[in-house]
């Protein structure tokens, strides 16, 4: 499971491009329980830090990207960001940022896969990334939904290095890839990935698209936070055997998200 030891290949980051930072902010703290702390406005910018008791867990930034949808972003650590930026190339991937420093925080690329599918990496400077993980609210889990699971395995094998393995998910409900960074044991699994008929990812068009699974202590007292406070809920909650209790939510400018209480938490 995600950690905060911030292992190459592995997620240390994500932050959201939200169109009304305000309102994010309101909406997350009262869902996830997290404080917001602003850094200001400069121009086009306007954004700060989620915080959870007192930790840094992820960022919100007001969405300036003509046509783009809010949605959240997930980086992933790497100790090159541009021979990884070469390697996405490669591997027929597209640049959407290319690789630069954020003063001597660290250095950060954003990505497309060669369906749409759009991700981010980090490398660290002084600043490695979160310094909350797994805990209820915060990061415990990436997920892929994708119209070709063998595609984005090849691509996202040969860009991070991950290893994959297969499950069968219960009723017939296909296949689900799990996904664990180079040359860790599985049980350091940090995510997975779905593969979808394109028409069902009616959020991006039939892009694939990630988004995060968010731990937390209550699903169900979770979804109304979401309903209370202008999101909505795609799927749930229900109990996933072996995995816990979940729900699929998009909050009010539609940016999705899960929230998920372990079956051991």
């Amino acid at each position: 499971m995600i950690t905060t030891d911030l292992t190459p290949g592995a997620p240390c980051w994500l932050d959201l491009g939200a169109p009304d930072v305000g309102a994010a902010a309101a909406f997350y703290g009262s869902v996830l329980g997290w404080e917001y702390e602003s850094m200001g406005e400069a121009g086009d910018f306007e954004g700060g830090m989620f915080k959870k008791d007192g930790k840094t867990v992820a960022g919100l930034g007001k969405l300036t990207e003509e046509g783009a949808r809010s949605a959240w972003m997930i980086y992933y650590t790497v100790t090159d960001a541009d021979a990884t930026t070469q390697a996405v190339e490669r591997a027929g991937g597209t640049v959407r940022v290319a690789p630069r420093d954020l003063d001597d925080w660290g250095r950060m690329a954003q990505y497309s896969d060669p369906l749409g599918g759009q991700f981010a990496v980090w490398q660290p400077g002084k600043d490695s990334g979160f310094e909350l993980a797994d805990k209820p609210g915060s990061l415990s889990w990436t997920e892929l939904f994708t119209s070709d699971a063998a595609a984005a395995k090849e691509f996202y094998g040969g860009v991070f290095g991950w290893q994959f393995s297969d499950m069968e998910l219960p009723g017939g409900g296909g296949t689900y890839t799990l996904i664990t960074p180079a040359g860790l044991p599985e049980e350091r699994m940090q995510g997975g990935l779905m593969e979808l008929p394109a028409e069902n990812l009616e959020l991006t068009n039939g892009r694939p698209y990630w988004h995060p699974v968010f731990n937390v202590t209550d699903c169900d007292a979770s979804v109304a936070q979401v309903t209370e406070n202008g999101g909505s809920v795609q799927m749930g909650p229900e109990d996933v055997e072996g995995v816990g209790r979940l729900a699929v939510c998009l909050d009010p400018s539609n940016a999705d998200f899960v929230v998920l209480k372990p079956a051991d938490g």
